[in-house]
């Protein structure tokens, strides 16, 4: 497939603002009155990446993502593979973390990875609006991973 780069329908990239002082810094990456309550995190989890290593591209069929990247340096890339979206054949590709704190509101379909680009690990926050696999970890998962696909048209630079 050829992607256009562009924006994508529905992703909500947002600048997390910092708050600093002597102590440090803080920044809001949720707020009840900022989102739609169908997209309201029901879980969280921390993830580390190491230099090099890529996630994804994988997608999900209900969930949506809230990642929060803040810390380290990663490639996040975005692609738009829903066949009704007015923005489908997008690609868009964002240098985020440390230099370019975002969060980033990813809806179901839209197919995504990251790449750390560093020389250092990379922290990163997920809280999505779907619990992994159900409640009591007792449903499938709803991820549809391209990366086990040997010729997947996601591709990276």
């Amino acid at each position: 497939m050829n992607w256009k780069e562009g924006p994508i329908e529905g992703v909500v990239i947002r600048p997390l603002k910092r708050h600093e002082d002597t102590r440090g810094w803080l920044a809001e990456f949720f707020r009840q009155d900022e989102l739609d309550p169908s997209v309201y995190p029901v879980m969280g989890y921390i993830s580390l990446t190491h230099p090099g290593i890529t996630r994804g591209p994988h997608e999900h069929r209900e969930q949506t993502d809230l990642f929060v990247f803040f810390h380290g340096r990663l490639r996040l890339y975005l692609w738009d593979a829903r066949p009704h979206s007015p923005t489908h054949g997008h690609r868009q590709v964002l240098d985020v973390g440390e230099g370019h704190p975002v969060t980033a509101l990813i809806p179901p379909g839209v197919v995504h990875a990251y790449r750390n680009i560093g020389d250092t690990p990379a922290l990163l926050i997920n809280c999505p609006n779907r619990l992994y696999a159900g409640w009591g970890r007792r449903e499938p998962v709803d991820e549809i991973r391209h990366e086990n696909r040997p010729n997947h048209p996601f591709y990276m630079d």
